[in-house]
Formats: structure tokens, sequence, C-alpha cells
């Protein structure tokens, strides 16, 4: 299968070359892994949540893990929704 101007042919498919394009391409599998992780953080918080037994360090513990999850999770999907705005919207030279 032939690629496209600015692209290079690999195992993978074909790649972009210009960095933009390359962050674009796998920013999706890079957001869905850190989805996963984010979900097991917040079973591993609810967990140590659920079994504090009124332990004030397992229940702090388990709530930073739920905290910081989401605060990861969240920072994420900004990123994406930042390099969306500047390749889209904003259509930028040398970022299109």
């Amino acid at each position: 299968m032939p690629c496209g101007p600015n692209e290079v042919n690999t195992d993978f498919g074909c790649i972009p070359n210009d960095p933009i394009g390359f962050v674009e391409k796998f920013y999706g599998i890079g957001l869905s892994i850190i989805g996963m992780i984010s979900l097991l953080y917040l079973i591993v918080g609810g967990y140590f949540i659920l079994t504090s037994q009124g332990s004030p360090e397992k229940l702090q513990k388990g709530k930073e893990y739920i905290l910081y999850a989401i605060l990861g999770l969240l920072l994420a999907v900004f990123g994406f929704v930042f390099v969306q705005i500047i390749t889209g919207v904003l259509q930028i030279p040398g970022f299109s």
C-alpha cells in the first residue's frame, strides 16, 4: 500500500514524518493506555477505602489514589484537546 507524500511505510503501517502528525496518530493509543491505568488505580483506591476499617492512613491513601488517577486522566485528555486545537482549529503554519 503506498503512503502519502509525508509518510514512511513501516511494519506498523504508514507513519507521518512530521512531529505533529506522529503525535496525532499515536496519541489515541497512548490515551487508551492511560485510561486503563487510571481505571486500575481507581479500583485500587476504592479497595483501600473499602478495606480501611477506620484506619485514617489507609483511607487517605485510597483517596489519594483516586484523586491522582482522575487528575492524570484529565491531564491526558486536555493534552489531546490541546493538540487538536493547535492542529485543527487555529491552523497555525507549520503545525498542519
